[in-house]
């Protein structure tokens, strides 16, 4: 037997009593404000279905393009794990335990967070820091993943991280990018500073999550382990979110065990399943996939 067929027989015992209810990316929230045009996965600002409060420890999931030269302001955000993950262009971030100068001809990050395509920036809101978040290039839309979690524990020191993901490692297969803090809840304040997350080089954050991205070629599968490998410690009942961005002009989509194909901008919540499972995603589309899953408690 092959070892794409292999897989295919894996896949279809381990996850008979997995429950896949798609989330079509014309159901999502939506408003274009000119400067933003964002999609809502869950409630979020003027959106509200009671239906898509949140899903485990995941609160939202908004798909945002930033004209040039605009962006969100400062504001503040407390009791929030929130991270970014750029699909094109360049995003600058700012926070109120940086400076506010503005980008140098060294592009140091002293004094702010410049992520472009395959970067991801993290912040722990805790007890509560002011961002703002722009697209300062002059010319170029950018494209991203606005992501916010809720922490485990509230009041927590606000911090944060960067990462970068080589897109040839996204083409081998999922990439673990975030995973919890090891410590766990308890953690101490030096197991805090020191910041060891449970998946080796990833970035650690406050819940019971783990978050991976791949970029699938055409006819190939990449398969996620769900809990990553003994990485969380609620082992029974996640609660996975698959969602393939709109990067590829409509021509990716992807199969989901179960036969639901999704197209760009489309999701799927996936439960029933536990710690150990193994979750294929096939792409089934004319280009390669970008996919990005978020796999909590």
């Amino acid at each position: 037997m092959s070892a794409v067929k292999t897989t295919k027989a894996v896949m279809s015992q381990s996850l008979k009593h997995a429950n896949i209810v798609a989330r079509r990316s014309t159901d999502r929230g939506h408003a274009d404000h000119g400067w933003l045009n964002t999609y809502h996965t869950f409630s979020f600002a003027n959106y509200f279905n009671p239906q898509f409060k949140s899903f485990g420890a995941l609160r939202v999931l908004n798909e945002d393009r930033v004209a040039p030269n605009s962006g969100f302001p400062f504001h503040t955000h407390r009791d929030a794990e929130i991270f970014s993950y750029v699909l094109s262009g360049e995003l600058t971030h700012r926070d109120s335990m940086m400076g506010k100068g503005a980008a140098g001809a060294t592009d140091s990050k002293d004094n702010y967070y410049r992520i472009r395509r395959g970067d991801v920036q993290f912040t722990t809101g805790g007890s509560g820091i002011s961002h703002s978040e722009h697209n300062e290039h002059s010319s170029e839309t950018v494209h991203f993943l606005q992501i916010w979690a809720l922490p485990w524990k509230t009041g927590l020191t606000p911090r944060y991280h960067d990462l970068t993901v080589e897109e040839d490692k996204k083409r081998q297969g999922f990439v673990t990018i975030i995973s919890p803090l090891k410590a766990g809840k308890q953690a101490s304040p030096a197991q805090e500073n020191a910041a060891i997350p449970a998946v080796p080089g990833t970035i650690p954050i406050h819940a019971d999550m783990l978050m991976g991205a791949s970029i699938i070629p055409s006819n190939s599968s990449a398969v996620w382990s769900i809990g990553g490998n003994e990485a969380v410690s609620s082992k029974k009942d996640r609660h996975v979110y698959i969602h393939l961005p709109m990067t590829r002009a409509g021509k990716s989509k992807v199969r989901l065990p179960d036969g639901t194909v999704l197209a760009e901008g489309d999701g799927a919540f996936v439960t029933e399943v536990n710690a150990g499972d193994a979750l294929e995603v096939r792409s089934v589309g004319v280009v390669e996939a970008e996919v990005v899953i978020l796999d909590s408690n």
